[in-house]
């Protein structure tokens, strides 16, 4: 049986998932109430069988790094690890990693030592749930040096991502990031025949993206980083390894959603609370697993929900309502408040009466949402403090602005940042 080590990407600045990002790195946020981003790869690898991961970081990766720690503990006789492994100065490298080629890069001495023979590189904000083994077999009975993770879009999902022209046999022979121009996604469209007749509903999809899910022979990668200059997978090393390299395609046809924006987690987030939502977190023997926590169970007294996820250890008061909305762990919400598509993330520890005196006499709100205020479209970071008649619904239908100090607005979405304190009866 081959040996796989898993590397999981774990992002950059994360950018467009700002202000999210601004003190944690993509993979660590919050998901689904009790999760992190990073559970869902770690989760995949390990009901897939392979328990041998690195998590390469870079920014903001102190969540991250105690997130793995508290939760990833395996039996030292049956082996296996998580380990994070942070971008560090050495005396070949004094820079950051400059692209996700130059990361795995870096990290070459980790993976050939203990002679694997398969390296799979997954992305650390991404939501879905794959067996690896099956991208695994298609790998070796194709006798591929690398294979890429494909999954049927339409064009224009196309033009945001990496997208493949392959074969009959599966074979790539041509790869093209972001096409934009006419021309370029002509050449790389697949025939919607050819989708159907390995069993896929094309559904107007004519293009197949990369999932950026990749499994190499060890040798081949470390070849071909040790040899070349290209810093990135899907711009630079893909386009050059084609040429000279059998790159094989695995067709994928389940949920997939790549968690680059916020307005794609707002959306990824609030689907979960659908009747069939597209991706359940307590599928079968296939969970996603997370941080243990030793918290009490939500107390709700008098309250109306609806089409809602609600974590442990929430206090929800009477006559609140709450619509298709995710409420996170030791979520505090007052009286008489109405929430609605929106994501609550909660809170890192509970307030003593100590904390709660200390805030009387500052005139600052508890931590979580006090009474009779309504939020509709928004995410409500960790630890932030909601006053008492507070309106957040961007009724002016902004799409997206900096100009206040205590919120921001990507894609209609109202975002309140971690730590963030408003007052009684603000409106937003």
């Amino acid at each position: 049986m081959s040996r796989v080590i898993c590397l999981i990407l774990g992002g950059g600045r994360g950018t467009r998932l700002y202000p999210l990002t601004k003190s944690r790195s993509k993979p660590a946020v919050p998901i689904a109430g009790k999760y992190r981003l990073i559970d869902i790869p770690i989760s995949n690898c390990i009901h897939s069988g392979l328990n041998e991961i690195f998590v390469l970081t870079q920014f903001n990766s102190v969540s991250l790094h105690r997130h793995i720690a508290n939760t990833y503990k395996f039996d030292p006789f049956g082996g296996g690890m998580v380990e994070v492994l942070a971008a560090q100065q050495t005396m070949q490298h004094e820079t950051w990693y400059q692209g996700t080629a130059d990361a795995v890069r870096r990290n070459i001495p980790y993976f050939t030592e203990n002679r694997y023979d398969l390296v799979l590189i997954l992305s650390g904000d991404q939501l879905y749930r794959m067996d690896f083994q099956d991208m695994i077999r298609t790998h070796l009975e194709n006798k591929a040096e690398v294979t890429i993770a494909a999954l049927p879009v339409a064009e224009e999902e196309a033009k945001s991502c990496g997208i493949m022209r392959i074969d009959t046999s599966g074979r790539v022979t041509d790869f093209e990031e972001k096409p934009k121009t006419a021309e370029k996604l002509e050449r790389i469209r697949t025939s919607p025949d050819w989708l159907e007749r390995l069993g896929i509903q094309s559904q107007g999809r004519s293009y197949l993206a990369s999932m950026g899910i990749y499994l190499f022979n060890r040798a081949t990668l470390v070849q071909m980083l040790a040899t070349g200059d290209a810093t990135d997978f899907g711009k630079e090393l893909f386009p050059q390894a084609i040429e000279s390299h059998r790159v094989q395609s695995h067709l994928f046809d389940g949920y997939w959603e790549d968690i680059g924006t916020v307005g794609a987690f707002h959306k990824a987030n609030i689907d979960l609370t659908s009747d069939n939502p597209p991706f359940d977190f307590t599928y079968g023997d296939h969970p996603i697993f997370t941080r243990p926590r030793y918290l009490p169970c939500s107390r709700l007294s008098g309250v109306t929900i609806n089409n809602s996820l609600i974590s442990d250890g929430c206090v929800i008061g009477r006559g609140s309502v709450i619509e298709n909305s995710v409420i996170g762990v030791r979520a505090q919400i007052a009286e008489n408040v109405t929430i609605r598509n929106t994501y609550i993330m909660g809170a890192d520890s509970y307030e003593q009466t100590r904390h709660l005196e200390d805030n009387a006499r500052a005139n600052r709100p508890g931590v979580g949402v006090g009474a009779d205020s309504i939020i509709e479209n928004a995410i409500i970071d960790k630890n932030a403090r909601i006053g008492r008649g507070v309106r957040i619904r961007n009724e002016a239908g902004v799409i997206d602005s900096d100009a206040a100090p205590h919120y921001v607005i990507r894609d209609k979405i109202v975002v309140i940042p971690k730590y963030t304190i408003l007052q009684d009866r603000l409106v937003i």
